[in-house]
């Protein structure tokens, strides 16, 4: 073949698929643009009717998956191929996927388990486990997403999910704070019983209700221990550590309170 029938051959090929590639392209994006604004709408119905949001989203992702998937495959019938016939591969590929991903299908029943079960909702402040703490922000087809306190986001796969302890922090509205101060042998128990109680009713955020308490929790090497529980809102519930802890430390100070270090006596005998 020569270099000329070579260019007329590439010439030929390109007016034959040239208008198939561009019609692609505008199908991808025409369909994916309308399934954004589908979603949208969608989004927008499931608010009106009071589904719960973890749900909605879910509800969300699985039909932008599934809308996108018709997509691809009016795509591929602009080529010319048999959707009929794919279609069928595609099933057949599912099922060999499906076992090969086993545990990937496992996230997505984990994750139907989450929007049945609601352990948690979107916007609650939850511990997964001893170490994933944060604000969820989606619960999706594989994952669920938190915000920590540092704005960092976490992603939990729902099987870590639905497999480890789950501690709803804010899904009662009001929440206990246990916090553990300590002072010296010497030092006088009523007085310090008093001061922490007294910041605990001078906070503004801290609930009359559930009443604080204050008492003994322990007596260790080095200190006699106070636990205190004060109440406050849920979204409070930092503030009202920084404020319990900064100012018990103050008003210590102010009574000649001491806060003890870990320290040991020693006695020297002499057997002279």
């Amino acid at each position: 073949m020569t270099i000329e029938e070579g260019i007329t051959k590439l010439s030929e090929i390109g007016v034959e698929y040239a208008p198939k590639v561009l019609m692609a392209i505008i199908t991808l994006m025409v369909g994916f643009w309308i399934i954004k604004k589908l979603m949208n709408l969608l989004d927008s119905y499931l608010t009106k009717t009071g589904m719960d949001l973890s749900l909605s989203k879910f509800v969300s992702s699985m039909v932008s998956i599934g809308l996108k998937i018709m997509v691809l495959l009016s795509v591929a019938g602009t080529f010319g191929v048999n959707t009929t016939s794919f279609i069928a591969i595609l099933g057949g590929l599912a099922i060999g996927v499906g076992m090969a991903l086993n545990g990937s299908l496992g996230q997505v029943a984990s994750g139907v388990m989450l929007m049945i079960f609601k352990p948690f909702k979107i916007g609650d402040v939850v511990i997964i486990g001893s170490s994933n703490m944060g604000k969820v922000e989606a619960v999706n087809a594989i994952n669920t997403t938190l915000i920590n306190a540092e704005n960092k986001r976490i992603f939990v796969s729902n099987s870590d999910v639905i497999g480890n302890t789950i501690t709803n922090i804010t899904g009662q509205g009001i929440v206990g704070l246990t916090l553990t101060f300590g002072i010296g042998y010497s030092d006088d128990i009523d007085k310090a019983k008093e001061i922490i109680l007294r910041v605990g009713k001078e906070c503004p955020l801290v609930l009359d209700t559930p009443e604080q308490i204050v008492a003994v929790s322990n007596l260790g090497d080095s200190s006699v221990d106070f636990m205190t529980r004060p109440f406050c809102k849920s979204e409070h519930m930092w503030d009202v550590r920084f404020y319990m802890n900064e100012n018990v430390k103050k008003e210590f100070d102010k009574a000649g309170v001491g806060i003890p270090f870990p320290q040991m006596d020693v006695h020297m005998i002499n057997q002279n």
